[in-house]
């Protein structure tokens, strides 16, 4: 859910992102008036609106024209719907009037640059691409266009074209390994792993010593409980980049899971000694020390993670579990009191 959640951040940020970019660089002003447009100083006085964070005031005074029909006035009602976050009256608004407006007007123009975002952020992934694809000619060197366009192409299985906008977004051979592991590294975030697998292992047949690559194939080995799998590519990982904190952790993690707590231990402790900022490895070593007989060992490395990371329920929990059993029933009540609080947070 966690990943879900911020998956759907991320496409709203970039639509967000998007919209700034494209508008800024086509300064889209109102066409001269037509005698079709039955009140220009109206349109750019709703225009104005819009511009300075005001759409719904927009929406009102569009709303009041007699003639909502003509498609100059429904491209700028469809863009203030836009503006004031409601994509569905966006797309309803634009989608019949888009087809009427001059082909390469600034207007029609916009009519798709925001049929395209509004989609992307309804969720219409497969509707939005053709739009998208249809404004990138006009920026073609905008990235956050291209991530965008990356990630509808991923979600709706399109790993090539994906990993086409990817390495357009980051400056990149399409072809390279290096474009195969950031394809790889967006799918998995999207939770794609059938996906990402395929694309980072051709990222090492292109290039084995491909730093990270690896490791994202282990992170989804460890997903799926193939802990074997996981422990072998974390040490080839680790074989490119010893220095790797997050693959040490990874490491860590897989022996806790496999309850081989003395091998945790000694890479957990590798990891922090490289990054000790980090409360994860603190977290598991807590727990580590606490299967092994050492609660004060396990103690200290709670209270740090805590340090590092207030609100980590688990620390918490943990934590009062380890103090319970001391004895120390009064510390014990006041961390599952703080655990049970952060649970109800994260509902």
């Amino acid at each position: 859910m966690y990943r879900d959640r911020a998956a759907r951040f991320a496409l709203c940020a970039a639509a967000a992102a998007i919209w700034t970019a494209v508008a800024a660089a086509q300064s889209i002003e109102p066409q001269p008036p037509q005698p079709s447009v039955p009140a220009p100083t109206v349109l750019a006085d709703a225009r104005k609106l819009i511009d300075s964070g005001q759409p719904a005031a927009a929406i009102e005074t569009l709303r009041a024209l007699d003639d909502r029909a003509d498609p100059q006035v429904a491209e700028l009602l469809g863009v203030g719907y836009y503006h004031a976050n409601d994509a569905g009256r966006a797309i309803d608004t634009l989608t019949p009037v888009v087809q009427r407006l001059e082909p390469g007007s600034l207007e029609r123009r916009e009519a798709v640059q925001v049929l395209g975002l509004a989609h992307f952020l309804a969720g219409h992934l497969r509707e939005s691409i053709p739009y998208l694809e249809e404004t990138r000619p006009f920026l073609p060197d905008d990235i956050k266009l291209a991530y965008a366009l990356g990630m509808a192409y991923a979600q709706t299985r399109q790993p090539a074209k994906a990993r086409e906008s990817f390495a357009r977004t980051f400056r990149i051979r399409p072809d390279s390994a290096a474009a195969y592991l950031l394809a790889g590294e967006m799918m998995n975030r999207l939770e794609l792993e059938d996906l990402a697998e395929a694309e980072l292992k051709q990222a090492i047949r292109l290039d084995p010593k491909l730093p990270e690559a690896h490791y994202v194939l282990a992170q989804i080995a460890i997903f799926r409980s193939r802990l074997d799998e996981a422990i072998e590519l974390l040490r080839e990982e680790l074989a490119i980049n010893p220095a790797h904190a997050m693959a040490l952790y990874r490491m860590g993690d897989v022996y806790s899971r496999r309850l081989e707590w003395n091998a945790a231990i000694a890479t957990l402790q590798q990891s922090l000694w490289i990054n000790p900022y980090f409360s994860g490895p603190y977290i598991l070593l807590g727990k580590a020390y606490g299967r092994t007989g050492q609660p004060a060992s396990a103690e200290q490395m709670l209270r740090r993670a805590i340090e590092y990371d207030p609100n980590n329920k688990s620390a918490h929990y943990l934590l009062a579990q380890l103090l319970q059993q001391a004895g120390r029933a009064e510390e014990a009540k006041g961390e599952f009191a703080i655990a049970e609080r952060l649970q109800g947070d994260v509902k």
